[in-house]
Formats: C-alpha cells, structure tokens, sequence
C-alpha cells in the first residue's frame, strides 16, 4: 500500500454524466502520481452530519496536473452531499489506499469485466495500460448495465482503442443479456488464447465472473465494494471470508483480490 497522504484539496471540474452519476476532479494533490489503477481513497466531506469518511474508486489520475478524477452515482448521504459540490469547492482526500490491480503479462489478453458503477477502476485500468504501451487491440472492455443510461463514458471508452462491448438487460445498448454470459462465449470461442480477467461491478456479477474464472482456468483480480468507515484496516467493518480460511479486510488486504481468492 501506498504511504497514506491526508490533503485539502479543491473541485477543478464537476461534470453531470446523467442517471445520477457524477465526475468530480480535483487537485493538486501530493499523492496523485502513486495512485495505481484499483486504489481507492478516502473523502471527507465538510459537512456536520456525516461523520464518516466516504471511500471512492479513483477514475483517472493527471500526474503532471497532481489531478485525481471519481466517477459515482448517487446511492445515499455522503453521494448525495458529494453531488452537490462545484468548482472551486474543497475537500479533504485520504490515500491512495489499498492495493490495486497487477499487471497482465504481454502475452494475454485482457478482458476487463465492469457492471454499474463498477466502471471507474477498470476505465483507469485500461488508460493505464494503454499510456504504458500495452497494444489496446489486446484489451475486451466489457461493460454491463440494466439500460442504456447505465453504460457512462462510451465515447471516452472507445477513445482508448480498446474493443468495446456495451451489453445492457434490456437490450437498449448494445448486446442484450448479462455481461458474463458474453464474456464466457468470447473466451471459449478462442481456445488458443491466454487471457488475463479483471472485474468489478455488483455482487451478483462479481460472483459470477469469480466463477467463470474458475471453471475456466482464467486468472484474474476482482475489486470488491464494501463499507469501510476507517479506510486503513483498523475497523474491521469490511471484512471478508477467504476460501482458504480466515477473514481480509477489503481496505487494507484489498480491495483488488484474486479470482478464487475470497468466498463470494
């Protein structure tokens, strides 16, 4: 884990994504450059009636800038207070926290695997890679959503180069069906392959995608959602069950574990 930074910083753009999802940047901050794709931080928020930090996926991070960028939707309290903030607004950031996401070897393909919200780790993931020379023509960007106004950041996603695939329940963009369905049928329609799975999303998809792994022999990392009012490990308040036994704590120990890893 990255050494953890307390700053104050302030809102440089606020952009309204529709469906209640929100892009907050902010800077300059010390500790952008450490930040990994899959690191989370720590939001304070100045306001009496939240007393508890909220912990947020980093989207996108300009190292030159020191400018860290979140993607979220409005679910509670703390997303709705956040929603309401604008340029030049301050905050209070903790982190990077948490340890985040390895890198695939050259010889894989990465199959990225985001639902809902569960976008932002895996949007940096991909830009990450892509600015680091790996060829974007190696990167499945899958992304699944109930409809259309859940799949965010299209445009931004086909920008990488990587090959996309919009799947919604609905059908309204995109495939129709669940996200993991089509990844199983692209990874079985090319036996030849190694591949590299990268997950985050709701439970459901995330079980699912840990057992397409699994049954598939894929290795992977999954990034897991999970309350966590102190951010660094002490709380115990986001602790998971491990296969092998014994619980991890999701802040600390994660929150990016490896498929097989923990009993989802």
């Amino acid at each position: 884990m990255s050494k953890i930074v307390s700053e104050e910083t302030f809102i440089t753009r606020r952009r309204d994504l529709h469906n209640n999802y929100y892009s907050l940047t902010f800077g300059p901050l010390r500790a952008a450059p450490a930040c990994r794709p899959g690191n989370f931080i720590h939001v304070k928020l100045p306001t009496s009636d939240i007393y508890f930090r909220r912990a947020m996926s980093v989207a996108s991070v300009d190292p030159k800038a020191g400018e860290m960028e979140i993607i979220f939707k409005v679910f509670g309290r703390g997303t709705t207070r956040l929603a309401t903030f604008r340029k030049g607004d301050r905050l209070d950031i903790l982190g990077p926290l948490g340890r985040g996401f390895s890198k695939p070897r050259k010889n894989e393909r990465v199959v990225c695997v985001a639902g809902g919200i569960g976008f932002p780790p895996l949007f940096f993931l991909a830009a990450d890679l892509v600015a680091s020379g790996f060829d974007p023509k190696q990167i499945e960007f899958f992304y699944g959503g109930r409809g259309s106004l859940d799949i965010i950041e299209r445009a931004r996603i086909k920008k990488l180069g990587v090959t996309f695939h919009p799947i919604t329940e609905d059908g309204s963009v995109g495939r129709k069906g669940l996200v993991t369905e089509y990844v199983q049928a692209m990874i079985e329609g090319h036996p030849g392959d190694k591949f590299r799975i990268y997950g985050c999303g709701p439970e459901g998809m995330l079980k699912a995608t840990n057992q397409l792994g699994m049954e598939l022999g894929v290795p992977g990392e999954l990034a897991l959602e999970a309350p966590m009012p102190c951010g660094i490990g002490v709380c115990l308040g986001c602790v998971v069950p491990l296969v092998k036994g014994g619980y991890a704590r999701v802040c600390a120990d994660g929150p990016v574990f490896a498929i097989g890893e923990v009993a989802l």
